[in-house]
């Protein structure tokens, strides 16, 4: 499973611009994990959860419902880190799309995309999409990038591209013709994002096929870094663990893996998990580690794991493992 992160340019970009709109940083990084070490703490990633507080934040400040068409237009080939730089050492489009496809996942892990050509056009088609934000911001944030980043590489500044989006049209609608052109569409089947075949053809002036092989050995690494990362399974029961006797409610847990409880409950459910599955897994091994290994009354045992009376615990336990406490204890 990848890790659920953003590259930082993204979260510096959003800054500077609310900041640019007058709003401090230190409200809008408040009620994140940035909150107390600023943009100082901030790495090469971040994490999806505090992407999503910092853009809900945004949102509450500034009052801007366009948020998601303004981001993605600051997002340039520079703001893609490694995945920017490969773009630029491609010989044409027709490469770039190829490693879009293979490492758009360094942008966005949650993010899912397919693409196809269909009379001479091409379509790249949202499958399932970042979370937790409005509807049209992710659609916003990834078609209006995806149009910047086309310009950029196409040298291209008036580029119009075909825009399907999958919910009604918005308040402030008026911005998406401003930023795509006329070609936008509302209330479609899926989200897509459609421009012209002839371009992937379209020479690039900073084509470099050594640096291109450099650069893409690097996206494989750091993809492979983001899928390395334990579930949040694993790194729930390792938490428990730890815990011996203090058994948190799960929002507290949530917090302290750096989730809100809405997203970490969804990420449970992805792995086919419920945090209560986990706590019982966990208090069932230290119940059985108080069994094999003390002598503690029956009584104390369901004390510490979180029963008020022994005959709860005795029915729980033996749902938990298939055995009794009492025959547990006697080896048997």
């Amino acid at each position: 499973m990848l890790k659920t992160s953003a590259p930082a340019q993204y979260i510096l970009i959003l800054i500077d611009m609310v900041e640019q709109l007058g709003y401090s940083r230190e409200l809008l990084l408040s009620g994140t994990s940035l909150a107390h070490s600023g943009i100082q703490g901030i790495g090469a990633r971040v994490s999806e959860d505090d992407f999503t507080r910092l853009v809900s934040k945004a949102f509450e400040l500034t009052g801007n419902k366009a948020l998601g068409l303004h981001l993605g237009q600051r997002l340039n080939l520079s703001a893609h880190a490694v995945l920017g730089q490969a773009f630029m050492t491609c010989d044409n489009l027709e490469q770039v799309m190829e490693l879009l496809l293979k490492y758009y996942h360094l942008l966005s892990p949650t993010l899912q995309l397919e693409f196809e050509i269909k009379q001479q056009q091409c379509l790249l088609t949202t499958v399932t999409r970042p979370q937790d934000n409005p509807i049209y911001f992710s659609y916003e944030l990834m078609y209006a990038a995806m149009l910047n980043t086309l310009r950029g590489l196409l040298n291209l500044p008036e580029l119009k591209v075909r825009v399907e989006l999958p919910y009604p049209a918005p308040e402030h609608a008026s911005e998406y013709f401003k930023v795509f052109g006329q070609d936008v569409h509302f209330d479609c089947l899926r989200g897509r994002f459609i421009f012209p075949q002839s371009l992937l053809d379209t020479a690039l002036p900073s084509s470099n096929p050594a640096l291109r092989k450099l650069y893409e050995q690097e996206c494989a690494r750091l993809l492979a870094d983001l899928e390395e990362e334990d579930s949040v399974a694993e790194r729930t029961l390792r938490l428990l663990r730890k815990l011996e006797g203090q058994y948190p409610q799960m929002p507290t847990i949530a917090q302290m893996l750096n989730y809100s409880p809405r997203t970490y409950r969804r990420r449970l459910e992805q792995e086919n998990y419920s945090y209560q599955q986990l706590l019982d897994q966990v208090r069932a091994e230290h119940a059985t580690h108080y069994l094999k290994n003390t002598r503690l009354p029956l009584s104390t045992i369901a004390y510490l794991v979180g029963f008020s009376d022994a005959s709860n615990f005795r029915r729980a336990y033996q749902k938990w493992s298939g055995q009794t406490p009492r025959a547990v204890r006697k080896g048997e």
